[in-house]
């Protein structure tokens, strides 16, 4: 806005005079939230009661409280609303159009049914691109029950729409961290049917049925789990001699690594600070900790808007990647008083911690594009003397005593998938790989995996992108029998070896 030249001491004047009361100007009816802390050091952890995240218009009864049926006569499911159903399933079918390698692969193989006698209990965020996934799984043979993996990403009418073809769906938008472990575990104890397969996203189900029902655990065939915090988990137990069934690591798999973790970030962090803040990007201070893959994906697209990107980075290799593409690398202690927006990337816990949130200027962003939410320190704004005035769906202010606001988004949980939606398209992509990781390791011959964590087939990467090639009518070049002698190479791939570098 320009102003007038006799004007403008008086104005900014004003503007200063008015800066403390800026946030205030939006009454909640949450109120001061909750300063209860929860039990779990998982990486669901949740420091607030379902009702918060609950406009006021919603029903307030908890699902668990409700009974529900589907037009088939089913009680087998917990949701918001089963009645939304009709609604969840437009969705679904929108989210189908754009997902066209998936609804290939159920073509292709609905005929031979590789999925016949798969038991399959899902834990992932319930969206209408997961629904896809469900029903595709479901057309190729396999029974399915499934659970969120986080508590504000499920779409409600979805997991209506779900539960009325009659898969068994527990989850709904904004639930506290004991339903979260309540529906895992409907999902997981029912009677008369036990899982042989499980699907994971974070590692909460894989880790659940292990401490809780190990005999069920024993028995699995396989484990296909797609991120970073749930593949570490993965490791973990791999070393510690307690993993006895095999598992398939998705996450690091090219067609997930490379499109779900940067080109879908590239697009989503976007769509997620402007949905809750409304920010404008040009001449903001950004700083994003972490280069892998999904910062990359932050800063290319947090760069091209005219934000002043730097990071900050563990790894020499990253670091030095993040020099040549232009930008700054720092310690967060270094820069935190100046940052307009701070973001996580990492997969990492107390990233950012009290002192740097106390350091803070005030309207600082600070939200975590990471799976868990161990990232930011959370827990530890939780205290007496700090106020938390929730301002929109998704969005905190955290107020210290000397009036100044920080913005925490989605309570420090993952910011796309809470505050906005991810590009089907690239969905698509991770969500056929796990179909393929899981028609693997369910046909798989006994002895071609062991007890431990496995990458998934480079060809069944290369088959994964063959199938969205005709998206963008892409034609692929074939090999002479000269050229594919000459390489070393089979006509049909795999076309890199393993430990190439996209």
């Amino acid at each position: 806005m320009a102003l007038k030249h006799g004007h403008t001491r008086e104005r900014i004047q004003f503007a200063n005079t008015e800066d403390k009361q800026e946030f205030s100007k939006y009454p909640t009816k949450a109120g001061r939230r909750s300063l209860s802390r929860s039990i779990s050091q998982s990486s669901t952890d949740s420091y607030s009661s379902a009702a918060s995240y609950t406009d006021s218009s919603d029903d307030e009864t908890s699902p668990r409280d409700k009974a529900q049926v589907n037009t088939h006569g089913s009680t087998d499911f917990c949701v918001k609303n089963i009645k939304q159903a009709e609604f969840g399933r437009r969705e679904i079918e929108i989210a189908e159009q754009d997902m066209s390698a998936l609804i290939s692969l159920r073509k292709r193989a609905q005929g031979e049914k590789p999925l016949a006698g798969a038991k399959i209990v899902g834990c992932t965020h319930i969206t209408a691109q997961t629904a896809v996934l469900i029903e595709t799984l479901v057309a190729l043979g396999a029974q399915c029950r499934w659970t969120a993996c986080n508590i504000y990403s499920t779409q409600n009418e979805v997991a209506a729409a779900l539960a009325e073809t009659g898969v068994p769906v527990f989850a709904w938008k904004g639930e506290s961290e004991d339903d979260f472990w309540w529906c895992i575990d409907r999902c997981v104890n029912t009677e008369g049917w036990q899982a042989n397969m499980i699907l994971d996203d974070g590692g909460d189900l894989t880790h659940w049925v292990y401490k809780k029902y190990p005999s069920v655990f024993k028995k699995v065939r396989g484990i296909v789990e797609e991120s970073v915090t749930g593949v570490h988990r993965l490791y973990q137990l791999s070393k510690a001699g307690k993993l006895c069934v095999p598992a398939m690591n998705v996450n690091d798999s090219v067609t997930k690594q490379k499109f779900d973790n940067l080109y879908c970030c590239r697009e989503s962090i976007l769509d997620g600070l402007k949905r809750t803040t409304d920010i404008m990007f040009g001449g903001k201070q950004v700083v994003v900790c972490g280069y892998g893959e999904v910062g990359k994906g932050c800063c290319t697209a947090l760069k091209a808007l005219g934000g002043i990107v730097c990071i900050t980075e563990i790894d020499p290799i990253c670091a030095l990647q993040a020099c040549m593409d232009g930008f700054r690398v720092v310690k967060l202690s270094e820069v935190i008083r100046q940052m307009d927006v701070v973001i996580t990337c990492t997969g990492n816990k107390n990233v950012v911690t009290r002192e740097q949130l106390d350091r803070m200027k005030n309207g600082c962003i600070v939200c975590n594009m990471g799976h868990s939410n161990t990232e930011i320190d959370v827990a530890s704004l939780r205290s007496p003397e700090l106020t938390w005035e929730r301002v929109r769906s998704q969005v905190d202010h955290i107020i210290w005593p000397d009036g100044k606001r920080v913005v925490m988004l989605a309570e420090g949980r993952l910011l796309n998938l809470s505050c906005s939606t991810v590009p089907t398209f690239v969905l698509s992509i991770t969500a056929t790989t796990q179909a393929l990781a899981l028609i693997e390791l369910f046909n798989a011959p006994e002895g071609r995996y062991k007890q431990d964590v496995y990458l998934l087939p480079k060809k069944m990467d290369e088959y994964v992108a063959s199938l969205h090639l005709p998206n963008f009518d892409a034609h692929l070049t074939e090999l002479s029998d000269e050229q594919a002698k000459y390489m070393g190479l089979n006509k049909n791939g795999p076309f890199k070896p393993n430990y190439y570098r996209y």
